[in-house]
Protein backbone atom coordinates (compact mmCIF):
# COMPACT_ATOMS: atom_id res chain seq x y z
CA UNK A 1 0.00 0.00 0.00
CA UNK A 2 2.74 2.17 0.84
CA UNK A 3 4.36 2.19 -2.43
CA UNK A 4 0.91 2.55 -4.49
CA UNK A 5 0.87 6.24 -2.34
CA UNK A 6 4.85 6.32 -3.25
CA UNK A 7 4.35 6.12 -7.20
CA UNK A 8 1.10 8.56 -7.23
CA UNK A 9 2.97 11.24 -5.55
CA UNK A 10 5.75 10.62 -8.12
CA UNK A 11 3.72 10.55 -10.96
CA UNK A 12 1.77 13.45 -9.53
CA UNK A 13 4.97 15.48 -8.92
CA UNK A 14 5.98 14.20 -12.81
CA UNK A 15 3.03 15.80 -13.73
CA UNK A 16 3.28 19.38 -11.99
CA UNK A 17 6.96 19.67 -13.51
CA UNK A 18 5.63 18.58 -16.86
CA UNK A 19 2.83 21.43 -16.84
CA UNK A 20 4.64 24.15 -15.38
CA UNK A 21 7.50 23.36 -18.49
CA UNK A 22 4.60 23.02 -20.51
CA UNK A 23 3.11 26.36 -19.38
CA UNK A 24 6.44 28.22 -19.39
CA UNK A 25 7.23 27.41 -22.98
CA UNK A 26 3.45 28.14 -24.27
CA UNK A 27 3.48 31.83 -22.81
CA UNK A 28 7.53 32.28 -23.92
CA UNK A 29 6.15 30.98 -27.19
CA UNK A 30 3.64 33.28 -27.31
CA UNK A 31 4.93 36.19 -25.84
CA UNK A 32 8.19 36.01 -28.47
CA UNK A 33 5.81 35.38 -31.64
CA UNK A 34 3.25 37.94 -30.75
CA UNK A 35 4.32 41.11 -28.86
CA UNK A 36 8.11 41.97 -29.88
CA UNK A 37 6.16 42.31 -33.67
CA UNK A 38 2.98 44.71 -32.50
CA UNK A 39 4.02 46.62 -28.84
CA UNK A 40 7.60 46.75 -30.11
CA UNK A 41 8.60 45.14 -26.47
CA UNK A 42 11.83 43.05 -25.49
CA UNK A 43 11.50 39.13 -26.20
CA UNK A 44 11.82 36.86 -23.14
CA UNK A 45 13.53 34.39 -21.82
CA UNK A 46 12.11 30.75 -20.18
CA UNK A 47 12.49 32.05 -16.52
CA UNK A 48 10.96 35.10 -17.45
CA UNK A 49 8.07 33.28 -18.91
CA UNK A 50 7.37 31.40 -15.43
CA UNK A 51 7.94 34.54 -13.44
CA UNK A 52 5.17 36.31 -15.94
CA UNK A 53 2.91 32.82 -14.56
CA UNK A 54 3.78 33.05 -11.12
CA UNK A 55 2.95 36.87 -10.96
CA UNK A 56 -0.32 36.36 -13.08
CA UNK A 57 -1.02 33.24 -10.28
CA UNK A 58 -0.46 35.71 -7.69
CA UNK A 59 -2.64 38.88 -9.02
CA UNK A 60 -5.12 36.80 -10.61
CA UNK A 61 -5.48 33.56 -8.63
CA UNK A 62 -5.80 31.47 -12.22
CA UNK A 63 -5.10 28.17 -13.17
CA UNK A 64 -8.27 26.62 -11.81
CA UNK A 65 -9.89 25.85 -8.42
CA UNK A 66 -12.14 28.54 -8.41
CA UNK A 67 -14.90 26.87 -8.57
CA UNK A 68 -14.78 25.47 -5.06
CA UNK A 69 -14.66 28.78 -3.33
CA UNK A 70 -17.74 29.94 -4.69
CA UNK A 71 -19.83 26.94 -4.55
CA UNK A 72 -21.38 27.94 -1.59
CA UNK A 73 -22.50 31.13 -2.76
CA UNK A 74 -23.97 29.42 -5.60
CA UNK A 75 -25.40 26.48 -3.21
CA UNK A 76 -27.46 29.34 -1.50
CA UNK A 77 -28.53 31.48 -4.31
CA UNK A 78 -30.10 28.06 -5.60
CA UNK A 79 -31.69 27.43 -1.95
CA UNK A 80 -32.89 31.36 -2.48
CA UNK A 81 -34.23 31.01 -5.84
CA UNK A 82 -36.23 27.31 -5.42
CA UNK A 83 -38.30 28.71 -2.59
CA UNK A 84 -39.94 31.72 -4.56
CA UNK A 85 -42.99 31.35 -5.74
CA UNK A 86 -43.50 31.58 -9.81
CA UNK A 87 -44.32 35.00 -9.73
CA UNK A 88 -41.09 36.12 -8.12
CA UNK A 89 -39.32 33.86 -10.20
CA UNK A 90 -40.11 35.64 -12.85
CA UNK A 91 -39.94 39.40 -11.51
CA UNK A 92 -36.43 38.00 -10.56
CA UNK A 93 -35.35 36.81 -14.25
CA UNK A 94 -37.17 40.64 -15.53
CA UNK A 95 -34.82 42.45 -13.08
CA UNK A 96 -31.86 40.46 -14.32
CA UNK A 97 -32.43 40.74 -17.39
CA UNK A 98 -32.76 44.21 -17.07
CA UNK A 99 -29.55 44.45 -15.69
CA UNK A 100 -27.32 42.49 -17.65
CA UNK A 101 -28.76 43.05 -20.92
CA UNK A 102 -30.80 39.54 -21.44
CA UNK A 103 -28.74 36.74 -23.69
CA UNK A 104 -25.57 38.01 -25.82
CA UNK A 105 -25.83 41.68 -24.23
CA UNK A 106 -29.05 41.98 -26.65
CA UNK A 107 -32.02 44.22 -24.77
CA UNK A 108 -35.19 43.99 -25.72
CA UNK A 109 -37.41 46.93 -26.52
CA UNK A 110 -40.87 47.19 -25.18
CA UNK A 111 -41.98 46.39 -29.22
CA UNK A 112 -40.23 42.84 -29.20
CA UNK A 113 -37.29 43.81 -31.07
CA UNK A 114 -34.11 43.41 -29.62
CA UNK A 115 -31.27 45.51 -30.17
CA UNK A 116 -27.53 45.67 -29.62
CA UNK A 117 -26.40 46.36 -26.22
CA UNK A 118 -23.15 48.72 -27.78
CA UNK A 119 -25.84 50.70 -30.07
Amino acid sequence: MKKFWIKKGLMIFFFVIVAVLAFGLLVMGLWNAILPAVLGVKTISFIQALGILLLSKILFGGFGGRGQRHRGKWMAMKEKFSGMTPEEKEKFKAEWKNRCGGRWGMHSKADGSATMAAE
